[in-house]
């Protein structure tokens, strides 16, 4: 009998100690180190590792590059736009999807709407924290049939692999990865050395047979994906379901896509029924106003390749209580002090003793340059306490010397706001070189300095 081996683990973070600490040196945290067996079995039935024969196993030989026959394998569209856009295009065949959010914010909603969806191939969907008549309900409720959706209440990974292999899944949903348990690893689900290892196995599945795989995942207080850090190493795709649970809009989020792009995003809206795809985020994103109010202003911003039209509200009011306060909500509070810096040196305006609070509508987090001449905009409309015109909207940045910088891809922006029926758009004078102005509806103000935007709005 082979000698039981221990370590210790950080539950926060995963970061491994031969003996307890107090204090985890990687995160800082306190009295987080646990002691968990890691000696496992190398024998036993049950494991998909240990049930592929002989001659189902390849041996691995290096190959020149060239050598190597490559041939694209179409993707798996599920026909949610959205998720679809996020994963670039669809789902790749043996891909490893990880999918991270706070408790009920709709994780689960969401990849039994895929399954269910999905009613060409078969889905096989495992729950570890629901049982089958609750997976049923839900289901009933989204008001979605599929004959090719099998539900599976299990936690053990090997009897998993069993049904598996019985069943043979076109895709495999796992809800989630913390409740799953290997008994070739002596220690609680949801630990460190479980998680890695119940992985670990998913993972050798997905690449030898071709399975795209979805994997729910918890997220710590922090809202970092819980268990070891190389769980995000591991997986081809790591996505964040993002959203206030008291607002019905959700966001979905990449951080990492080894098939696409990580700047694409998609947005929902969750019903009683399920989650519903927003095809056109840039109407939800601006509130629907019958009088013009100061400090709103629109800007014109990307995501992705997603051009998306925003609503930026301020409130600038001398403060009261000695220290000027500056809060933002959806935007980087850095970026807004300097942009309230330059609107003091270049623009002569006293904000040293006002009270400045900004808020992007929609409950979105913004980081494009592009936004910063709507916010300085949506700002002087507050503090000069004069609204803006509801059919102007902004795309610009700001440099320190108070001049409008030029941004990527201004046609995008520029036809979006046409389509959604703005009649004016203010720019930098640099970004529309080139550019055929007779082909959009839309007028296109160019601009240079931050006193022509005043200019036109103000006087």
């Amino acid at each position: 009998m082979a000698k039981i081996k221990t370590t210790f683990f950080c539950q926060n973070c995963g970061s491994q100690s031969p003996k307890w600490i107090g204090k985890c040196p990687a995160c800082g945290e306190w009295n987080t180190y646990v002691e968990e067996v890691v000696q496992k079995e190398e024998t036993g039935k049950g494991s998909w590792k240990t049930n592929q024969s002989a001659t189902q196993k390849k041996s691995a030989t290096p190959k020149k590059l060239s050598e190597i026959n490559f041939e694209e394998q179409p993707r798996l569209v599920t026909g949610d736009t959205e998720l679809d856009r996020v994963l670039g295009s669809g789902i790749v065949a043996g891909s490893l999807i990880l999918i991270g959010g706070e408790p009920g914010i709709g994780k689960s909603t969401l990849l039994l709407q895929i399954a269910l969806l999905l009613n060409q191939v078969k889905v096989l969907y495992v729950s570890g924290e629901e049982s089958e008549n609750q997976i049923k309900m839900r289901a009933e409720r989204m008001q979605y049939s599929s004959d090719n959706c099998y539900v599976l209440a299990e936690t053990n990974t090997q009897q998993i692999f069993q049904q598996i292999e019985n069943l043979k899944p076109d895709l495999l949903i796992i809800d989630s990865i913390q409740t799953l348990h290997s008994q070739y690893v002596e220690s609680a689900a949801g630990s460190v050395s479980q998680v890695r290892e119940c992985t670990a196995e998913i993972m050798k599945f997905a690449k030898e047979t071709g399975t795209p795989v979805f994997l729910i995942g918890h997220i710590t207080k922090d809202g970092a994906i819980a268990g070891p850090k190389v769980l995000e190493h591991m997986v081809d795709t790591v996505l964040q379901f993002e959203g206030d649970r008291h607002l019905s809009y959700r966001i979905l989020r990449t951080s990492k896509n080894r098939f696409g792009s990580t700047n694409e995003l998609g947005i929902y809206e969750m019903h009683a029924e399920g989650l519903r795809m927003v095809t056109n985020p840039s109407e939800i994103l601006m509130t629907q106003r019958e009088e013009q109010l100061n400090g709103v202003a629109i800007g014109a911003m990307l995501e992705g390749n997603r051009p998306l039209l925003i609503e930026i509200q301020s409130l600038v009011s001398p403060a009261t209580y000695g220290t000027p306060q500056r809060s933002s909500t959806g935007h980087d509070a850095k970026r807004l002090n300097m942009l309230l810096a330059v609107l003091e040196k270049r623009g002569g305006m006293r904000l040293g003793q006002q009270d400045v609070f900004l808020n992007i509508a929609g409950g979105l987090r913004v980081d494009d340059p592009g936004l910063d001449l709507a916010v300085c905009a949506s700002l002087i409309s507050s503090f000069e306490d004069t609204p803006i015109d509801a059919s102007v909207c902004f795309a610009g940045e700001i440099g320190l010397g108070g001049e409008i910088r030029a941004v990527n891809r201004i046609e995008n922006r520029i036809a979006e706001a046409a389509k959604l029926g703005f009649k004016k758009i203010l720019v930098s004078k640099y970004a529309v070189k080139g550019i055929n102005e007779s082909k959009f509806d839309i007028e296109i103000v160019p601009l240079i300095k931050l006193e022509e935007m005043y200019r036109k709005l103000f006087s």
